[in-house]
């Protein structure tokens, strides 16, 4: 098969930081190529050479496309070509219609008119593919985060594409929309177009990739033949993090003790539709060192649930009660849900986990001000030695506390967001998607730490996507659809097969 791309000697540099050294990346016409390798490895800086975000003259090496060697100055010189890339930081204008995004650019006119009936009619074509239901007028605000990742991939399908780079495409998806992804994936493959996957979660990528290149530390390790032989999930762990890893999840002896957290008769509003009831009716319970879950599809109302609780972040005609230790607590406001002993670290870290324009240092003590303050004043030699031993904890990779937020990878962000609420010392920690995007060996070291909390007596509760990795960390699983709770299991008893007949079931009633 003929090489549709190769890229040679791709070096990059940031100040302080050697983010590409001497990269060789080839991917043949009609294949799936699998990108792979801790966060901070370089696979998304590779990407934004490769689609010209930065531009030729700005790191040393060759591209070559069709035979033919590139010099992209800009995104519009890739996309010309029909390389589409869909990055993991989201690019829609929130005050737009879903349509109206997907075509931003790509206007679809006749003498400088937009003809809006063939914009809807094409949108429809677009969301369908990507099993989005939501009408092609439907502002972007309105969506979660999840929904909004998939107007980014109709977006891209919009386009005339030969080369298709989806970074972390499935981060924000549950099990069932990530496999009608990978499908399609596998449909365009039939098609004859190319596609570069950046993904985290390793059974997919050895679900469809045809081979897999691995970066560490900013240079090319090996590219595995997945067409030869089938490649492990061990086998792909051992190259990114440079040995094996025997356990994905850290043992961890449970031990319960009196219910710490309860939340009753919770219910919640939506924002904009005050008739529309998002969360009905939860009650919920966390005991001293326990990790519950919460699991569910898409939609089911799970972070509008953790927002609503968490100072009134989302929603509208919120009732319901709170209670820690027994007694009542006030989650009114954000500084009155933080003041109670409450965290939450949001799914969305950029938009509203982090101030992204802010270093690592501000980010870190931003929740806790007062535990690095005296008499009103922050003490900076404190705010110093308090960001650089959760640097260190949690093993943030960074040339120094003083690096600005953006500068950072998906992961040490997340590092940075769940910094910022361990120094908030809170008795309950709700962990929306806490591995999103995060490479296996990060997401270990985000698991020990979760063990820790409970091992400290805190309560956790965790909301992810990913079954497995509920199962794997939790001590009890509430099952949530349609914003309400269907099922309670067990550890003992849970497994995804479970998970999916209590929502099936929920569904038919």
């Amino acid at each position: 098969m003929q090489a549709i791309l190769d890229m040679r000697g791709i070096t990059k540099t940031f100040p302080g930081v050697h983010a590409l050294d001497n990269v060789n990346l080839t991917v043949r016409a009609g294949e799936i190529h699998a990108l792979v390798g801790e966060n901070g490895a370089g696979k998304s800086t590779l990407m934004k050479v490769l689609s010209g975000v930065y531009p030729h003259g700005s790191y040393s090496g060759a591209i070559h496309f069709d035979g033919q060697e590139r010099q992209f100055r800009g995104i519009a010189d890739s996309e010309s070509l029909g390389i589409i890339i869909i990055h993991q930081e989201l690019a829609l204008v929130p005050l737009l219609s879903i349509a109206e995004n997907i075509f931003l650019g790509n206007e679809q006119a006749s003498h400088g008119v937009i003809d809006w009936s063939a914009v809807s009619a094409r949108a429809k074509e677009l969301l369908a593919k990507v099993g989005l239901k939501e009408a092609p007028e439907t502002l972007v605000t309105t969506l979660g985060v999840g929904k909004q990742q998939l107007v980014e991939i109709a977006k891209a399908l919009s386009k005339r594409v030969r080369l298709l780079i989806l970074d972390e495409p499935t981060a924000s998806l549950n099990e069932r929309d990530s496999d009608a992804l990978l499908e399609l994936l596998l449909e365009f493959k039939r098609q004859g177009i190319s596609s570069i996957l950046i993904s985290h979660k390793l059974n997919e990528i050895a679900k469809v990739a045809d081979a897999i290149t691995v970066l560490r530390d900013g240079a090319t390790v090996e590219t595995l033949d997945c067409r030869a032989q089938a490649v492990s999930e061990d086998r792909i762990i051992k190259g990114m993090v440079g040995r094996e890893m025997a356990d994905r999840y850290p043992r961890r002896e449970s031990r319960p003790g009196e219910v710490l957290f309860e939340v009753e008769n919770w219910t919640a509003h939506h924002p904009v539709h005050a008739e529309r009831q998002v969360v009905k009716n939860v009650n919920l319970s966390i005991r001293r060192g326990e990790v519950v879950g919460i699991a569910g599809l898409m939609g089911a109302g799970r972070t509008e649930f953790a927002m609503s609780l968490f100072g009134r972040s989302y929603g509208q005609k919120i009732s319901g009660t709170a209670k820690l230790a027994g007694r009542q607590i006030d989650v009114g406001t954000v500084g009155r849900a933080i003041a109670s002993g409450l965290a939450y670290a949001t799914e969305d870290r950029k938009s509203l986990g982090l101030v992204l324009e802010e270093d690592i240092r501000k980010n870190i003590t931003l929740a806790n001000l007062a535990g690095v303050a005296e008499r009103g004043v922050i003490d900076d030699m404190r705010e110093l030695a308090v960001a650089n031993d959760y640097r260190a904890k949690l093993r943030i990779r960074s040339p120094s506390v003083y690096q600005q937020a953006v500068n950072l990878s998906g992961g040490n962000q997340q590092k940075v967001v769940l910094s910022k609420w361990l120094f908030a010392d809170p008795q309950v920690l709700i962990l929306d998607e806490p591995t999103r995007g995060i490479d296996v060996g990060a997401k270990y070291e985000i698991y020990t730490i979760i063990n820790q909390l409970a091992e400290a007596g805190k309560a956790v509760l965790m909301i992810s996507s990913e079954m497995p990795e509920l199962l794997g960390m939790c001590d009890r699983i509430y099952v949530m659809n349609e914003g309400a709770f269907v099922a309670e299991l067990d550890a003992t008893e849970a497994s995804q097969e479970k998970i999916m007949q209590a929502i099936m079931r929920s569904g038919r009633r």
